[in-house]
């Protein structure tokens, strides 16, 4: 049998509506404070929901060169470049003096367009004239545009992809590139997800399908998970990047390793009448690959995106597969903090799980104030919880019916 070399993150970059970098993010959660606020990034008079999770402060220009004309990249490209940046100082590497084996993947999730862009062309054509659109407007919007702009700093050995699978992107982009370094393929890689939803047209979708509350009032109190008074999730931008290494490489250079990769797994709900069912699935998989069972589980990141039927059926699955275990496993959502940032949110969890590996202590779920009785199962609330974590999974789903499930350890002595 071939070698299967184990595959641990030395690197997080990440850029949420709670909170620019490790700490400040990790103080957000552990405070239960809230990144939801107005939206400022357009004139949202008129909408019925005018709140979502803005990254607050961000300035292109802090993080990329000017030559490499920041203005011109969406907003999504440009938050994952940023945390690219911020991934590889936290890994101990130097941009400007890498020595990286080749091939190099670049791989980042994305689950929206860069809608920015194509609605300013589409304004400046429909409002201006056919001939107005930006030139830079094509390769700023493709879906590939994020790991393009990282590949290419990154210079020749950098091989770039993208994943787009709805709200598990970035899961999946981890996954994909934690496969690589396990078959050998790759020893290291720069993987995560990005979106930057908050644009007019985005917005309008998501309120006409029910897809964000309308607690304009209350903004920082209206994603709440688990709660028995939540009304809809919260959409959120934001970018969680980081650095995937074979561990044999990482210790040889001697790397701080935040956690390892077990395994995956993923698949589609059953059926349209059994959202979260897909769930059920992956963590089977994910299991399985990983050669643990329901006993080895310490802790859940849950999905728990605040929206009332979401939620509720995502903890009725997991009690469901965990059966009589279920009532004593710790489950949290960190989405009452940092909403739903689609193809970032994946990210975001396995960062607050390597926290949370670090500092032995789960994160409280903020806003959860009283819990619906359709999610009893043991929700951090409140307060951090200071317990052992040494195996965990993080579960995402997404629109449409995707499911996926990353089993990840604590590395031990670290």
């Amino acid at each position: 049998m071939n070698k299967k070399n184990r595959v641990v993150i030395t690197g997080m970059g990440i850029l949420a509506p709670n909170g620019t970098g490790l700490e400040a993010f990790w103080n957000s959660l552990l405070e239960g404070r809230s990144g939801i606020g107005p939206i400022t990034l357009f004139d949202s008079t008129g909408y019925r929901s005018r709140i979502a999770g803005e990254v607050k402060g961000f300035d292109p220009l802090d993080y990329i060169e000017a030559e490499l004309r920041p203005k011109r990249m969406a907003r999504h490209t440009q938050l994952a470049y940023a945390a690219t940046m911020m991934a590889l100082k936290d890994a101990g590497l130097d941009i400007d003096d890498l020595e990286l084996p080749s091939p190099t993947p670049v791989i980042i999730g994305v689950s929206m367009n860069a809608m920015d862009v194509v609605e300013r062309a589409f304004h400046a054509v429909q409002n201006i004239s056919p001939n107005r659109a930006a030139p830079t407007t094509s390769s700023a919007s493709i879906p590939q545009a994020p790991a393009n702009v990282v590949a290419d700093r990154l210079g020749i050995c950098a091989n770039a992809s993208t994943v787009s699978s709805a709200c598990p992107s970035g899961l999946d982009a981890l996954a994909d590139a934690a496969a690589m370094i396990r078959s050998g393929e790759a020893e290291f890689a720069i993987a995560g997800g990005a979106d930057a939803p908050i644009t007019p047209l985005v917005m309008a979708s998501f309120i006409a399908s029910g897809l964000s509350s309308e607690r304009n009032e209350e903004p920082e109190k209206a994603s709440r998970p688990f709660d028995v008074g939540r009304d809809s999730g919260v959409i959120s931008e934001g970018a969680g990047i980081m650095i995937l290494e074979n561990m044999e490489r990482a210790e040889a250079r001697g790397a701080r390793i935040h956690l390892e990769i077990a395994s995956y797994g993923k698949q589609r709900d059953r059926s349209h009448d059994r959202p979260a069912s897909g769930l059920e699935d992956s963590m089977r998989i994910a299991l399985g690959n990983a050669g643990w069972s329901s006993e080895d589980i310490d802790y859940i990141s849950a999905y728990g995106p605040g929206h009332p039927i979401l939620d509720a059926a995502e903890i009725g699955v997991v009690k469901k597969f965990f059966g009589a275990r279920a009532p004593w496993i710790p489950v949290n959502s960190i989405k009452g903090a940092t909403g739903n940032a689609l193809a970032a949110g994946g990210p975001f969890q396995v960062i607050a799980t390597a926290l949370s590996i670090q500092h032995q202590t789960i994160a409280p779920t903020t806003n959860c104030d009283v819990l619906d009785p359709a999610c009893d199962m043991d929700i951090v609330r409140f307060r951090p919880r200071k317990t052992k974590l040494d195996r965990i999974l993080i579960n995402v789903r997404g629109l449409g019916g995707s499911a996926s499930t990353m089993a990840v350890n604590r590395v031990n002595g670290r």
